[in-house]
């Protein structure tokens, strides 16, 4: 047996260790601070560019209003992320790929630390370079334009203000409920009826069909009424940023020829006029990411007919969600800090190719004299499509993203995501509230599920959907994988 003194000095120094390493715990705890800045770029196209979204395409004759980069840092000083959302219909990525570089060489933050994407207004210029119908396998690159190259230093810029401006800071985040707006766009028919498409084929579903028709069943996919953010704002209770999720297309009603940033843009100019936030040095930045919203637009078509005059629906929608914003905001916690983490991985996916009796339809109508009547509409759209579906290459190569800021989960995909999809990922993940942002690191058109495949429609055609059928299955395990390693 031990003294019984040797004991006692063995059981003080057990508690003067214990204490000390709880009061190291304590002190290193207190000495944490976490940190945000944000920066806006400004990144308006010059009169006289295409304005793309349609398949006809005016020249820009009018800015009604500029167009941005909007960027958010946030440090909870062991990790920094970057978010960046930026006014446009579509962005490639080694648009996206060369700015993230720039911001790691000036600043440390690893590339797969920084998420950005793309609003989806129809009423901007492109950036998806030369020939936007042009694919790319994995390791192909093609030199950017001058719009392209504009836009990654614009971008980088931005980011590297933001990162300049972090200050102490709180963050908090909520969700609110906007359903007023949201409605399916997709319209199964009536008894097995079908229409055609412009490959000859039939399909069973058809996108904004109408009022008029008397033969629709039902909307072909749900719609998610839920409206996310992230609010932060310096440890004074001074607005620094409002980051909004919300999964609804543009809004549009914006002139022909006109520039704007569609209801993203009024959102952010409306949450910013609502905080009290105009004219504070650092400058509020509001930013609203697209979420998965492939399927659905604000046309409701079982409802009675609406007329609206130039950017009036868009001051609606975007006053509505900044209001519920506003609403929930005042009873969210802001936390004086929440750990940072992200996770980046690659994902090959084979590409959709015609077939040879696709080829060779294609080939009948682009020659065909245009005094014979189509039919369909689009058909010598989708021939010209076909014709350069030939050359994509057999598989292409996606980034995808998770980010976990305290209890909050945010997913990013490169894609025009069906809201089912962005449903069954957020059932999936381990954290209380999870969003998705669509039309992230990249653009690679619509990602329908298999089923809605089944019912075809204009998101499925090939042209329109450039990837294998499973695929949103694939990046809905890959997303799950990366939340796990950030859980």
């Amino acid at each position: 047996m031990f003294p019984l003194r040797l004991c006692l000095r063995s059981t003080l120094s057990l508690v003067l260790c214990a204490a000390f390493s709880l009061t190291t715990a304590l002190a290193a705890s207190s000495a944490r601070v976490f940190r945000a800045g944000a920066a806006t770029s400004n990144v308006t196209p010059p009169l006289g560019a295409g304005i793309v979204g349609n398949f006809v395409i005016p020249p820009a004759t009018h800015i009604h209003d500029e167009l941005h980069a909007r960027c958010l840092a946030l440090d909870d000083g062991t990790t920094k992320l970057v978010f960046v959302v930026v006014d446009n219909v579509s962005i490639n990525r080694e648009v996206y790929d060369e700015a993230k570089k720039r911001i790691q060489a000036a600043t440390g933050v690893p590339v797969e630390n920084m998420m950005m994407s793309a609003t989806h207004t129809h009423s901007a210029t492109s950036a998806r370079g030369s020939n936007a119908m042009v694919m790319r396998g994995p390791g192909e690159t093609a030199p950017l334009d001058e719009y392209q190259s504009f836009l990654v230093q614009r971008i980088a810029d931005g980011a590297r203000r933001a990162l300049n401006n972090l200050e102490p800071a709180r963050i908090g985040w909520g969700v609110g409920q906007v359903p007023q707006h949201l409605f399916n766009r997709r319209w199964k028919l009536k008894d097995g009826k079908t229409v055609v498409n412009p490959f000859g084929e039939q399909d069973r579903a058809i996108m904004n069909p109408g009022s008029s028709r008397t033969d629709l069943e039902a909307p072909a996919g749900p719609t998610n009424p839920e409206l996310y953010f992230v609010s932060v704002e310096a440890v004074s209770g001074r607005p620094i940023a409002l980051l909004a999720n919300y999964w609804l297309h543009y809004v549009g009603g914006v002139p022909t020829g006109h520039i704007s940033a569609d209801y993203f843009g009024a959102f952010c100019d409306r949450i910013q006029e609502l905080l009290g936030a105009d004219r504070q040095s650092p400058p509020f930045v509001g930013l609203l990411a697209n979420g998965p919203c492939g399927d659905v637009n604000n046309v409701n078509i079982k409802g009675p007919p609406q007329k609206h005059g130039p950017y009036e629906k868009i001051r609606i929608v975007a006053n509505d969600v900044a209001q519920e914003v506003m609403r929930v905001r005042k009873t969210i916690r802001h936390q004086d800090w929440v750990e940072l983490k992200s996770a980046q991985s690659e994902l090959d996916l084979k590409t959709r190719r015609p077939t040879p009796e696709m080829v060779t339809r294609a080939k009948q109508i682009m020659a065909r004299p245009d005094t014979v009547a189509p039919t369909h509409r689009l058909e010598k759209n989708y021939a010209e499509r076909t014709l350069s579906a030939v050359n994509w290459p057999d598989s292409l190569r996606i980034v995808l993203q998770a980010f976990r800021i305290g209890e909050l989960g945010i997913a990013a995909i490169p894609f025009e995501t069906f809201t089912e999809t962005g449903l069954a990922i957020k059932a999936a993940s381990p954290f209380p509230t999870t969003f998705t942002i669509e039309l992230a690191n990249g653009g690679y058109g619509y990602l329908p599920t298999p089923e809605q495949h089944q019912l075809g429609g204009y998101e499925t055609w090939l042209g329109t959907n450039r990837v294998e059928k499973d695929a949103s299955r694939k990046i809905e395990a890959e997303i799950k994988a990366l939340f796990a390693k950030v859980r």
